[in-house]
């Protein structure tokens, strides 16, 4: 277990592939940025990888007042048992009190290993995070400036308040887009840490001989507008008028969970708990219901357009404005509408 320290830094685990930051990493720059003033302590990134030096400068332009950077021809591609020995080795020395990580695939493989190690408490799938006291139950004892880990639980039915008081470092995974991302300050100047690690070909189980990735179909994050349907569009024929619309409109399609399981749109459009998190300009939603899974991917954009037969439908609740009718009458009428004015 590694000692508590309370005026340890704030973490985040700088993600990267092939030479390039994810994008999660980018967007948890601010709320750590945030969660470190509130603590008054430094924010610090670390970055893994081979010839990656240049990543930690931009992560210095996102807010970083120090980078932890390790460079080894054998971190060129994540692996399990490197990233996850010279991440624990960074945290042993430098004692951080809270490391963030994004709830990616990369993410929640390693902060479970590093979580063991350390014999420290992690939570999964994070929302939100703040900073808290908490009065404990059996003692009363007052426990000031902990990590509150926010998260959905039960399928999505509560939000659940995490903490941990006594197993430090207070780590996280994030779920991707739930956080706005900052605008880079080239002006910015901060400390490059570099440090050297020890690794042999032989102490990994694995050799990567080439890498091979599937690019998704549609990038939703990136979308400033996105039509989606849900499991009311009716059929697949009929989603046909979610890509009318979405063409017409400029905008991404998209889908909820069970439209994507009624075969309607494949897994890659789909927004919400088990999908991604969208914040887009505008948001229209067709024939959506509004279960909290969906809105908890898509609640932050900006407008809200629900369309929906069912007046009482809880979409309408986060919906900025509010269609109560027959998609395909609404639907039509909206391109029409649309193209009348280009």
């Amino acid at each position: 277990m590694i000692r508590v320290n309370r005026s340890g830094e704030v973490w985040v685990f700088a993600e990267q592939h092939n030479g390039q930051l994810a994008d999660t990493p980018i967007e948890l720059m601010s709320k750590a940025q945030h969660l470190a003033d509130m603590l008054g302590v430094k924010l610090a990134a670390a970055i893994l990888g081979d010839n990656v030096k240049e990543l930690a400068t931009r992560l210095v332009h996102y807010g970083a007042d120090k980078v932890y950077l390790v460079e080894h021809p054998l971190l060129r591609a994540y692996q399990t048992n490197s990233y996850a020995k010279v991440m624990f080795d960074l945290i042993h020395k430098y004692k951080p009190q809270i490391v963030l990580y994004g709830a990616t695939t990369t993410g929640r493989d390693l902060a479970p290993r590093i979580a063991s190690a350390a014999k420290a408490g992690l939570t999964a799938d994070c929302t939100d995070l703040q900073i808290g006291d908490h009065k404990t139950v059996k003692d009363q004892k007052l426990h000031k400036n902990l990590l509150f880990q926010i998260r959905p639980a039960f399928g999505g039915n509560i939000i659940a308040t995490i903490i941990n008081i006594d197993r430090w470092p207070q780590m996280a995974t994030v779920r991707e887009g739930v956080m706005p991302t900052p605008e880079p300050d080239v002006t910015r100047r901060g400390e490059i840490i570099e440090e050297s690690t020890k690794l042999a070909q032989q102490e990994l189980p694995l050799e990567i001989l080439a890498e091979h990735k599937q690019l998704k179909k549609v990038d939703l994050k990136a979308a400033r507008i996105i039509v989606a349907g849900g499991a009311g569009v009716g059929s697949k024929d009929n989603f046909k008028l979610i890509w009318d619309l979405a063409n017409c409109l400029g905008a991404a399609p998209a889908a909820t969970r069970a439209a994507v399981d009624l075969g309607f749109i494949d897994s890659d459009h789909q927004v919400g708990q088990t999908g991604t998190t969208v914040r887009p300009s505008l948001y229209i939603a067709v024939g959506i219901s509004g279960a909290i899974q969906h809105q908890a991917g898509m609640s932050q954009s900006q407008k809200i357009v629900a369309i929906n037969n069912d007046p009482d439908a809880p979409i309408f609740q986060v919906a900025h404005y509010k269609i109560v009718g027959d998609l395909n009458d609404v639907v039509p009428k909206m391109m029409k509408a649309v193209k009348g004015k280009s």
